[in-house]
């Protein structure tokens, strides 16, 4: 059984790794075989950018939707199921895309190549690794939310020496109030090499005496 929000991230999938193919979902109808076919996604049909995504229906899920489109250049995507009829189900997809167009705004909370923080390291020339993303973080906040944004660096450790550049080390994990909005892998940003025998000799008695904090 597949949920709707699967089904959000599949459309995402589709749209990220394969735009060659996501482009097809926004024809309004094609012929193949000298069979002609509309496309019946009723969101295509309305004045709002839509470009996809399906329809669906079944006695037991209502009436349902995957829809999607671009604004500004962000992509938007709506999933819903368990409607009761084909019209509340375009408008009910309408509201909900606007919704998401009107009600969020994409803040960048790091950018590229900008040091998000840093982890501990065990036995290494230096204490801690500095940590970054492959790129920049980006997260779409409620705008009328902007004050419940928290963030924590999460990882196994502390991180044994040595560390190469690039290593994957964590995550930065973005709540939104208490929901869990997104998570970021984290990579070391330097390498860090095999320290000195009276450092990792401190460091064993660090681990021994007071453990370490993540």
């Amino acid at each position: 059984q597949t949920t709707v929000r699967e089904l959000a991230q599949l459309a995402l999938h589709l749209w990220r790794d394969y735009p060659d193919f996501y482009r097809y979902y926004a024809q309004k109808d094609f012929t193949w075989n000298k069979i002609s076919q509309r496309n019946r996604n009723p969101l295509l049909a309305m004045d709002i950018g839509a470009d996809g995504l399906a329809v669906g229906a079944s006695e037991a899920a209502g009436f349902g939707i995957v829809g999607s489109l671009s604004h500004n250049g962000t992509r938007v995507i709506a999933a819903m199921s368990g409607l009761a009829s084909d019209k509340e189900r375009a408008e009910e997809a309408r509201k909900l895309l606007d919704w998401g167009v009107r009600s969020f705004e994409k803040t960048e909370i790091f950018a590229r190549d900008e040091v998000v923080g840093e982890a501990q390291v065990f036995g290494g020339a230096k204490s801690g690794v500095t940590l970054k993303a492959k790129g920049p973080i980006d997260i779409f906040l409620p705008i009328t939310n902007r004050d419940k944004l928290t963030a924590r660096i999460v990882y196994d450790g502390p991180v044994a020496a040595p560390v190469e550049e690039g290593q994957p080390v964590g995550a930065l994990r973005v709540w939104i109030g208490d929901t869990l909005s997104q998570e970021t892998p984290l990579f070391a940003a330097e390498s860090i090499g095999v320290g000195t025998l009276p450092q990792r000799a401190l460091d064993a008695v660090k681990e021994l005496a007071v453990g370490w904090r993540r």
